[in-house]
């Protein structure tokens, strides 16, 4: 007999907290539940990871170096900055907002790190703290007008999308640029972990992983709690040591063209991304900050009067959204070698939205996680990447991420009027 639902377990189902509170028998069961909820419109990252899939099939029959060591291994790179940027726009994109000015106040924020770097001689440590303050400085300027004034986010962050631009021409000048030159701060996107030291994290993020699952499972059991079952645990702790020991083991070969060098394996920026991916899901699943932001991004109105301060949620994700964007920006500084005017400009932010939104997080507040942004990010970097090996024009990789990010946002609108129809939302 079908249990019926109640209106706390709705609210968890958009919040992605639902896995908490169902639990499929067998592991046969818990496939056919997984598809019952797609088919009711909870996808999920399911259409961008076949997506993906599709893209890697596609572009490694097109191009025999797209799958090679050295392509995988600048993929990853270039999808760095795009992946923290669209992990902070999670944030903001959560309560159903948005901020225009994202990539531009990591331009600023790169801008002042460099700055510091170069004509103050501080120690790369202090400079890159600097510079994500500068973000977090911005993003609280943003967050109060939101919030305390009630302007929207997309004329607010329009706003300071404009202003912002200004202040990187004031401080390097039009058409200057400001080099960066600081080994580790650079070594970000150009050098790599030591090979041993790279299966060393691997294996031990696969172990803790496990332990996690398996550790959690048998927990909620002795307790008699929902649980998934022992299969769908095994198969996810399985598909993740897949992965990570797949692409360490790729970029673990020597990936070097020229056969009297040596490049070997994992680029710095590639645990940097997933230490922050780590971050961002334990806060947005594990805390209570986490789930005031899914509440109020569900309804507002109700958070507040279950004793939740929507204000200050509502400036604290500006906060993360900028200072992420600072990250990003000198993750960007450090792979171009350089700071410039245009620095987070141009498309920076739509990929960086495009992302997030590719990924699964909803345009409509509510739903959506930091693995999100990651796999969306990875999508919009393979589309680039792999359009530039076959020697297409620009405008064909507009036209195919436009193409993207139009089906994915359509995706989310059909998915959501679904879940509606089915009860689920």
């Amino acid at each position: 007999m079908t249990a019926v639902r109640p209106e706390s377990d709705v609210t968890l189902a958009d919040a992605d907290f639902s896995g908490d509170a169902r639990a499929d028998e067998t592991f046969g069961a818990a496939v056919r539940g997984y598809l019952r909820r797609v088919r009711g419109g909870d996808m999920g990252s399911l259409p961008a990871v076949l997506g993906l899939v599709v893209l890697f099939i596609v572009f490694g029959l097109a191009n025999d170096r797209f799958l090679s060591a050295l392509n995988l291994a600048n993929l990853i790179t270039q999808a760095g900055s795009i992946c923290v940027l669209a992990m902070g726009l999670v944030f903001v994109l959560l309560l159903g907002d948005i901020d225009l000015s994202a990539g531009v106040a990591g331009g600023v924020a790169a801008c002042a790190m460099a700055l510091a770097v170069v004509n103050t001689g501080w120690p790369w440590w202090i400079a890159l703290v600097a510079g994500i303050a500068c973000g977090a400085v911005i993003g609280l300027a943003i967050g109060l007008l939101r919030a305390k004034l009630g302007i929207p986010s997309f004329v607010v962050t329009l706003a300071f999308f404009l202003g912002l631009q200004g202040v990187t021409l004031k401080l390097i000048g039009e058409g200057g640029s400001v080099r960066v030159d600081d080994p580790v701060i650079r070594g970000l996107t150009i050098a790599n972990l030591p090979v041993t030291i790279g299966w060393a994290i691997a294996a031990a993020v696969v172990i803790v992983f496990a332990a996690i699952e398996f550790g959690q499972h048998r927990r909620k059991k002795a307790l008699q709690l929902a649980h998934p079952p022992l299969g769908v645990v095994a198969a996810r702790v399985g598909g993740v040591g897949a992965v990570v020991l797949g692409v360490t083991y790729i970029l673990s070969v020597n990936r070097s063209v020229n056969v009297n060098a040596e490049i070997r394996g994992i680029p710095y920026v590639l645990p940097l991304i997933l230490a922050l991916l780590i971050a961002m899901t334990v806060v947005l699943k594990r805390t209570s900050y986490g789930r005031h932001i899914y509440a109020v991004g569900g309804n507002a109105e109700a958070a507040r009067r279950a004793g939740i301060s929507v204000d200050r949620i509502r400036i604290s994700v500006f906060v993360v959204c900028s200072s992420l964007a600072a990250l990003s920006g000198i993750i960007a500084a450090s792979y171009a070698g350089k700071v410039s005017a245009s620095s987070g400009a141009g498309n920076t932010l739509l990929y960086a939205v495009g992302a997030a939104v590719i990924g699964g997080t909803s345009l409509f507040g509510g739903k959506g996680r930091a693995i999100d942004a990651v796999i969306g990010g990875v999508v919009v970097a393979t589309i680039a990447n792999g359009l530039g090996l076959l020697n297409q024009s620009s405008y064909i990789n507009f036209l195919v991420t436009g193409g993207v990010l139009l089906l994915a946002a359509s995706v989310d609108a059909i998915s959501r009027r679904r879940r509606s129809s089915t009860g689920l939302s």
